[in-house]
């Protein structure tokens, strides 16, 4: 059975996240032709959980959010991991290109999973380091930039990295043995973009207008990996605008696409779907006023899953499970300080005919399968200086099944993260 703790595991594998958003500029020097430049963070989270209590028989939903059992206390990462990221420009020839590689370490210590499993909080261990980013580009400011190499995606993008928790906790998974990131909204408002190998174009930026669009490694459902097989490439498409009007009202939408095919590796079981194709598509709007932001955010897919990408996307029999969700945000600064609230959810529908599924070889029986994830995050957050902010959120999750299992958690943080 695809428990909680197992998907946590497995989606943490998947989410040593965003990339750095600075609130400096970081730290720059010039050898030669070339402009180098070295950012990151540190953060550090105190995270009390109170877990739902009830009996397991009640509380069991493969693919939920909220823990069980007892209560929980951890110094541990946020939403971000800490990172040391590497990145050099330069122009020759017509053209200007550049180089990035991001190291993400962070403060809990790493178990036999490695670094993106659950940690092991014990003495005499030690955390890994994740080198999830590392990527060229060239372009020019006429025709636009091509990046190749691993970086995040742009299906999600935007909805994590306006998230107001990106610089907290939110959601905090596994509290008693913590990885080294939690999930925010991950899961609860939006799918995780991940970091994907990929060739992107990208346009210039023109009145505002720009779009992507790329080619990605295919990914092999992490809940069904029987479906390996690919003969094409993940397709990633991506489009915004932005402005900036009078008395400090500004804003973007945008909107994006994302369709892989995956097939079934050796012979097909009788009444089982060989080939697969999921398809999604995300949007959203966020405006600023004076001290004032808010951010409204919507997904809907088919075939893609829950929480990651191509997490529970598909039943047993290969039939597709429709799944979507959202948030919305709103947040004030009052000087120094800005107090956020945000409500997110994420579903997952039933496929054709489904009354219970398989998850890699295991049966869920009794409809504990993931029906809906969904929290509400009231946070403040209050610049200390340019670089270092101090945190306080409180979350509050729910995960529910479709046979009408449901499970509950409280959680409160209290931390600070530094840019530089």
């Amino acid at each position: 059975m695809l428990t909680r703790s197992k998907l946590v595991i497995a989606i943490s594998a998947a989410i040593w996240m965003i990339p750095v958003t600075r609130a400096v500029a970081g730290i720059d020097v010039t050898a030669g032709d070339w402009k180098l430049d070295i950012s990151g963070n540190v953060n550090a989270f105190y995270v009390g959980t109170s877990c739902d209590t009830g009996p397991s028989s009640q509380t069991t939903v493969a693919g939920g959010l909220a823990c069980t059992g007892d209560r929980s206390a951890a110094v541990r990462n946020g939403l971000l991991p800490a990172a040391l990221v590497f990145s050099g420009t330069t122009r020759q020839d017509n053209l200007d290109i550049g180089v990035t590689i991001g190291l993400y370490p962070g403060i809990n210590s790493s178990a036999a999973g490695g670094v993106n499993g659950a940690g092991l909080p014990a003495a005499l261990q030690t955390p890994g380091i994740d080198a999830r980013q590392a990527f060229l580009t060239f372009g020019d400011a006429s025709w636009g930039t091509v990046k190749m190499g691993r970086d995040i995606g742009l299906f999600g993008k935007d909805a994590i990295l306006d998230d107001m928790t990106l610089l907290g906790v939110g959601s905090s998974t596994n509290n008693t043995a913590p990885s080294n990131t939690s999930l925010g909204r991950i899961g609860i408002g939006y799918i995780y973009t991940d970091w994907e190998p990929q060739i992107t174009y990208t346009t210039p930026t023109m009145n505002g207008f720009s779009a992507s669009a790329g080619i990605f490694q295919p990914l092999t459902p992490l809940t069904d990996p029987a479906y390996s097989k690919h003969t094409a490439p993940q397709v990633q498409l991506g489009g915004s605008y932005a402005w900036s009007g009078a008395q400090g009202f500004t804003g973007k939408v945008w909107v994006d696409l994302i369709s892989q095919q995956y097939q079934y590796s050796g012979a097909v079981p009788s009444g089982t779907a060989s080939s697969i194709t999921g398809t999604g598509f995300d949007g959203g709007v966020k405006v600023g006023y004076m001290g004032f932001e808010g951010v409204l955010y919507g997904y809907s897919g088919s075939g893609i899953g829950t929480t990651g990408l191509f997490v529970l996307p598909i039943s047993a029999t290969g039939q597709k499970r429709d799944s979507d969700g959202g948030y919305i945000q709103a947040a004030y600064k009052f000087n120094k300080l800005k107090v956020g609230v945000s409500y997110g959810m994420s579903e997952l529908k039933l496929a054709s005919g489904e009354t219970s599924t398989v998850v890699t070889g295991a049966t869920i029986t009794g409809n504990t399968l993931l029906k809906r994830n969904s929290s509400v995050v009231g946070g403040v957050y209050y610049s200390l200086t340019k670089s270092l902010t101090l945190v306080g959120e409180y979350i509050d999750t729910k995960a529910d099944a479709w046979g009408g299992n449901s499970a509950h958690e409280h959680d409160f943080a209290l931390g600070a993260i530094l840019f530089f």
